[in-house]
């Protein structure tokens, strides 16, 4: 089974007064680089949740992110009257000292203005995390991993399907060449007994030697080797692939052997025919090496 590393999870609910959304996403990479952003009321959390997602998530670059939308209840900020007022009496004497009418309207405005830059008039209540509320954070989590895997899940069985043809089409051109090398063979035979007919009278000519000499020649270009590990490595990468998820990088591992084998069978082909088709194994490896980035 195949999982895609590139994944999106999503789930809202309503915790109290306010409607949270979780969000899980994750990209390519070669571990786990997992951002989290999270209200600070959670922030204590903020270890178990690393611990929990990046365990569901394996690797790549990915984020989990928690907002949050209140409603009117939501009352989080508190205004310091009493230190506003202190300040409104501090800064009457310094605006009649410049002429600034304080009784006037304007001259109010400007004093709260004023006094409502000056800092802690405004305060932030401190937010406590209840017990019912990590509960339900959990389960809202837990709900956009799911999400999450299903994505991954659902790519993933595009990537599997991608991989499966592209392998089969390497091991049919594999059986492509068979009827070639043995085309080959006897081409190179009957090409250098001419030229060696060419050089010397028929009657000097050393049959035995001959075949000896052929043989030895043949033997460099012998692919019978290759051959058979370029057929094992294509049924290995198929057993991968019926295997548990988290194989993206032992597929990489095989795809590199598939093409130091295919890359072996080019360099000893010395025929048109058969170059063409390892040209078109190249293609279909180069595309499975693309798509195995993509994979878990």
């Amino acid at each position: 089974m195949i999982l895609s590393m590139t994944g999106y999870g999503k789930a809202e609910a309503h915790i109290g007064a306010r409607k949270y959304t979780v969000e899980v996403r994750s990209l390519n990479g070669k571990g786990l680089d997992l951002s989290v952003r999270m209200p600070s009321r959670f922030r204590e959390k903020e270890m178990e949740l690393r611990k929990s997602v990046g365990k569901a998530i394996g690797r790549g670059k990915s984020d989990l992110m928690v907002h949050f939308e209140s409603d009117a209840s939501d009352v989080r900020h508190m205004v310091n009257s009493g230190l506003i007022q202190q300040y409104v009496d501090q800064l009457t004497p310094v605006f009649e000292a410049n002429g600034i009418p304080v009784d006037h309207v304007d001259g109010q405005l400007q004093k709260f203005g004023s006094a409502m830059r000056f800092p802690d008039v405004i305060s932030a209540t401190k937010e406590a995390m209840e017990a019912d509320e990590w509960t339900s954070m959990q389960a809202l989590v837990s709900s956009a991993v799911e999400q999450f895997q299903a994505y991954r899940l659902q790519e993933g069985e595009v990537l599997e399907s991608d991989f499966r043809s592209r392998v089969e089409h390497i091991e049919r051109l594999r059986q492509d060449l068979s009827p070639l090398l043995q085309a080959r063979t006897d081409r190179t035979r009957s090409r250098l007994k001419e030229h060696l007919e060419a050089d010397l009278p028929k009657d000097r000519i050393d049959e035995n030697r001959f075949e000896h000499e052929l043989i030895f020649y043949l033997e460099k270009l012998d692919v019978t080797e290759e051959m058979v590990r370029l057929e094992a490595n294509c049924r290995y990468f198929g057993e991968m692939l019926d295997g548990e998820a988290g194989q993206g990088k032992k597929l990489g591992f095989i795809a590199q052997e598939i093409g130091r084998e295919i890359n072996t069978l080019g360099s000893k082909s010395q025929d048109a025919s058969m170059q063409r088709i390892v040209v078109q194994m190249k293609d279909e490896l180069e595309k499975i090496k693309e798509q195995i980035l993509n994979a878990l």
